[in-house]
């Protein structure tokens, strides 16, 4: 993942410098910022895991390991002014987390939990872009997230007594980032890094208040990086 955010980053400034360096430069699609609304989907890839507060400062530690999931989804947007636009992303997000609880002794069927996770996202963001400049314009974007987890296992009576993490159905996460619109002769180009971050508590404790595995966790809540091509 950090070697695809590398090569995000360098293809981001190589553009920027390239485009800079020609002299007969073509400008393309040249009334599209005046378009008061226009549609578009994303493809990508994230890396998320989990922030966790603990009650009391015991022996108490969960070890998370992420690996790279997929995002994909639609695109609407809303020309506010002709540097603020609002836009809405709803999309599917699907990503694997592994949990090593640290404290507890015996096999894996005790100390580990993997933990999939797919969530039906809706993300409500403002884009504040620069001006343009020939075929590039610059952008940061941030705003929130309804979040709804497939995978949560809430209604499940089964805790972790019985094999079950449980996380909520019902969540939300504020998104922070910033990309860059590349203008082609055919279509828009946007790649972008965000932010996502929980809101809320997203753990279901288990029916034993004193739980090895969640009596001494005071917040569970999602956190990753995504890593978002957009296509206009």
């Amino acid at each position: 993942m950090k070697k695809v955010l590398a090569f995000l980053i360098i293809s981001m400034v190589s553009t920027c410098f390239l485009t800079a360096q020609i002299k007969d430069k073509v400008i393309y699609k040249q009334n599209w910022d005046k378009k008061r609304v226009f549609w578009g989907y994303y493809l990508g890839l994230n890396k998320k895991d989990y922030k966790i507060n603990y009650k009391h400062n015991t022996n108490t530690f969960v070890d998370v390991s992420a690996s790279t999931g997929f995002s994909v989804g639609l695109i609407g947007d809303l020309r506010l002014h002709k540097n603020i636009n609002l836009r809405f992303e709803p999309g599917l997000s699907s990503n694997t987390k592994e949990l090593a609880f640290t404290h507890i002794s015996g096999g894996k069927s005790d100390s580990i939990r993997e933990v999939s996770s797919t969530y039906l996202r809706f993300p409500l963001l403002v884009k504040f872009s620069t001006n343009r400049y020939y075929n590039i314009r610059p952008y940061v974007i941030g705003g929130i997230s309804y979040d709804y987890n497939f995978s949560s296992n809430e209604d499940n009576p089964d805790d972790n007594a019985s094999g079950e993490f449980r996380m909520k159905k019902n969540n939300f996460t504020y998104e922070i980032g910033a990309g860059i619109d590349i203008y082609l002769p055919y279509f828009i180009f946007s790649p972008s890094i965000r932010g996502v971050f929980a809101i809320n508590n997203e753990l279901v404790p288990d029916n034993d208040p004193n739980s090895q595995w969640t009596g001494n966790i005071d917040y569970l809540g999602t956190r990753g990086v995504f890593l978002k091509l957009a296509f206009h």
